[in-house]
């Protein structure tokens, strides 16, 4: 995008964290901020575009094994912009009729996400911020559309790195798990920074500054493990999303040390 081409109410010098990921997954639905931005966390983090699609990759795999155990409604909080495999697109394939509701706060990922599902009767797309989970998950348009009394998979990938304190990460977790019925899911990746130094933390969470979320936070395993304590944890745990049911070998191997973003998919007991 142009930013002459921005719409009325937004300001294309400020990098939007969904438009930076679009990036990451060579979208072109960005600016100039956003991809001078995205590059500088890309020079701060090698291999930010293969982990950003490996991320990708862990959702379809979530989501495919979660509609295969019947799992009929999904709710994908922070969903970003419309790509390749969105939820929708992945449960649909295994229960046509399942009820996808995607949930953001950037103004043209909701323009973008109703413009693409306005024909498709069980998708819709809800403004709400995931920073008000009370908020979120009382919204109308949400509890018209999920019954929070039967299974739902909510799904929070790549998002509460924005979320500065940890107590406050962990209590939007909270909210959501208290909400869900037996059976239900909770899918979580999150970025961390491994044992990479002080220094080239602080230059990567610099360069999300300027952006619409902030800067980032990132966390590691026992975060994760926290945030699912009690609940089924789904093989092989809490592992980088390129490890999560890897497709090729090599994905298989990895190192907690090296900068990435870890995924966890566990079930409501």
């Amino acid at each position: 995008m142009d930013d002459e081409q921005a719409p009325a109410g937004i300001d294309p010098t400020i990098p939007s964290v969904a438009r930076m990921y679009d990036y990451y997954l060579g979208g072109k639905d960005n600016f100039a901020s956003d991809r001078e931005a995205a590059e500088n966390f890309m020079a701060a983090v090698p291999g930010v575009r293969e982990v950003a699609r490996a991320n990708r990759a862990f959702l379809r795999k979530a989501v495919a094994e979660i509609a295969g155990q019947g799992v009929r409604q999904f709710l994908d909080i922070g969903s970003g912009l419309p790509t390749q495999e969105n939820v929708h697109q992945v449960a649909h394939r295994i229960i046509p009729d399942a009820k996808v509701v995607y949930v953001d706060n950037d103004p043209i990922v909701m323009a973008h996400g109703r413009a693409l599902l306005a024909d498709n009767p069980h998708t819709v797309v809800v403004q709400a911020d995931m920073r008000e989970p009370k908020a979120l998950l009382d919204h109308p348009e949400i509890r018209a559309n999920i019954d929070f009394d039967r299974p739902v998979a909510v799904i929070m990938l790549a998002m509460l790195h924005f979320v500065p304190g940890d107590d406050e990460a962990a209590a939007i977790v909270t909210a959501v798990r208290e909400t869900l019925a037996p059976g239900s899911y909770l899918v979580l990746s999150h970025g961390h920074l491994g044992t990479t130094s002080a220094e080239e933390q602080a230059r990567a969470k610099d360069t999300y500054r300027p952006a619409s979320a902030g800067s980032i936070t990132p966390r590691g395993p026992a975060h994760l493990a926290a945030y699912t304590e009690g609940l089924e944890v789904l093989d092989p745990g809490i592992v980088p999303v390129q490890a999560w049911r890897p497709e090729f070998e090599e994905d298989a191997a990895y190192d907690l040390g090296k900068p990435g973003i870890l995924g966890v998919v566990a079930r409501m007991p």
